[in-house]
């Protein structure tokens, strides 16, 4: 597996255990009762689940397996896919902190950075994606 892979990988794993864990205190909470403000945590958890877990497992193993290219690059520019990483692990962490700390359009640039990020990596990716008849 790419390092690269393994980084996607990894950061997916521990966003699952975090997003797990954060649930499970919401699903406590919902049946204590022992903290009301906790529901104010649900952004995070989904945030975490979705992008943190789901999208960046999704990522990884696709940079993995997907067929590579002939000539020196076979994975495409591993920069631009390195660049993916970080801005949507910068998004996840601006969204998290706009929800501990809601700042006026903060939420806003954390969806772009995100989004920057998940175009980045899909103009990497795209020519990878072919059929078996190609």
């Amino acid at each position: 597996m790419p390092r690269l892979s393994t980084w996607f990988v990894r950061s997916s794993l521990v966003y699952l255990a975090l997003g797990f864990t954060l649930g499970a205190i919401l699903l406590v909470n919902k049946g204590l009762a022992f903290l009301p403000q906790v529901w104010k945590l649900l952004p995070i958890h989904i945030e975490m689940l979705l992008m943190g877990w789901f999208v960046q497992l999704a990522a990884g193993v696709g940079y993995w397996i997907l067929p590579r290219l002939s000539g020196e690059r076979p994975r495409g520019d591993v920069r631009i896919t390195w660049l993916a990483f970080w801005l949507i692990n910068l998004g996840i962490g601006l969204v998290i902190l706009e929800t501990l700390i809601p700042l006026p359009g903060i939420l806003m640039i954390a969806r772009l950075v995100e989004l920057v990020g998940v175009l980045a990596f899909i103009i990497n990716t795209w020519e990878r994606v072919k059929s078996f008849a190609s």
